[in-house]
């Protein structure tokens, strides 16, 4: 378990701001007990598009529109993603070795310019230094659920029951969400409830698009449910924790990861397209019994809830004892 003087230890959290990278920076972090300080950079042209070795002074590269890195540097520096690699290695640089630094997922360069490298199980890289998660990391905690549960049922319990959370994300450089395919899931979303009776907790995000959105909102017409599109408060955490079952578009592995940490069945829906990682992930996912396809049917079955962020830190957390 992550040691109580984790409080006292100053943590940056450093990304380009984006959303599924940063959640699992934070997760971790809060998994260690850490207080830490989350900084979003933006980097100028044209370092942002050459690898970390050809930056020269990284830390001045960074625009006037993101967060500035400046001394005193943090006892431990949690980085994702490849803009913020750069700004990972010239912090422990300029701190002299002195920060321990922590990467998510494979960096565009050698694992060993950092302390440590946590990447999914569906990447390649393995090493001295390396660890590896089942999927995603995630901030879900059993006191966000439990908080997001109380704030949230009021506002569903007019639905009815059974409750069916279905997480909607959208195209992406690997998959495509077209009209064809939105109408697709509308339909086996209204057989589903012409068949059981379940009712609908639905979200939306920023890729899914408002003609798919309109598609949507027409296949739920005169079936109980929310939709959420993004405005007003994110009832994301608590459709989780109040759902009997989770249905998820496959393009995003941190909400498939985030589905599976309930211990609740978990049905991925399909989306034309994928790579060779997505398919080893969501293959994976169903060996293990995390998840299964959605075909427009709800089966019952066991299982555990997925919680790798719990193990990783603590993981990270005897690391740190040896080495802080």
């Amino acid at each position: 378990m992550p040691q109580d003087d984790n409080k006292t230890k100053t943590c940056w959290i450093v990304t380009d701001g984006s959303k599924g990278m940063e959640i699992q920076c934070i997760g971790l972090a809060t998994a260690l007990g850490l207080n830490f300080s989350v900084k979003r950079i933006v980097t100028t042209k044209p370092w942002k598009w050459l690898p970390p070795r050809l930056w020269i002074n990284p830390l001045a590269r960074l625009d006037e529109s993101g967060d500035h890195l400046d001394p005193p540097w943090p006892d431990i520096l949690i980085t994702c993603g490849r803009q913020s690699i750069p700004a990972n290695l010239a912090v422990k640089k300029a701190s002299g070795a002195k920060t321990f630094t922590i990467h998510i997922q494979t960096p565009n360069t050698a694992a060993r310019n950092f302390d440590l490298v946590i990447v999914p199980e569906h990447d390649k890289l393995r090493g001295p230094n390396v660890l590896v998660s089942e999927g995603a990391l995630s901030p879900i905690t059993p006191e966000i659920l439990s908080a997001a549960a109380a704030e949230f049922r009021p506002l569903v319990e007019n639905l009815g029951t059974p409750l069916v959370a279905v997480l909607i994300g959208g195209s992406n450089s690997c998959y495509d969400m077209t009209s064809d395919v939105m109408t697709d899931l509308g339909a086996k979303l209204k057989g589903l409830h012409d068949e059981t009776g379940c009712k609908f907790l639905v979200t939306t995000s920023r890729r899914t698009g408002q003609e798919n959105e309109q598609i949507l909102q027409s296949a739920l017409s005169g079936i109980p449910h929310q939709l959420w599109t993004g405005n007003g408060e994110n009832p994301y955490f608590g459709y989780l924790a109040l759902a009997e079952a989770l249905i998820v578009t496959g393009d995003s592995v941190n909400m498939v990861c985030e589905s599976c940490s309930m211990g609740k069945p978990v049905y991925v829906f399909d989306l034309p397209g994928g790579s060779q990682k997505f398919r080893h992930f969501h293959q994976r996912m169903r060996d293990l019994g995390y998840t299964r396809p959605f075909q427009g049917v709800l089966e019952r079955w066991e299982s555990q809830p997925l919680l790798e962020t719990v193990k990783i830190a603590g993981e990270v957390a005897e690391i740190l004892r040896n080495r802080v």
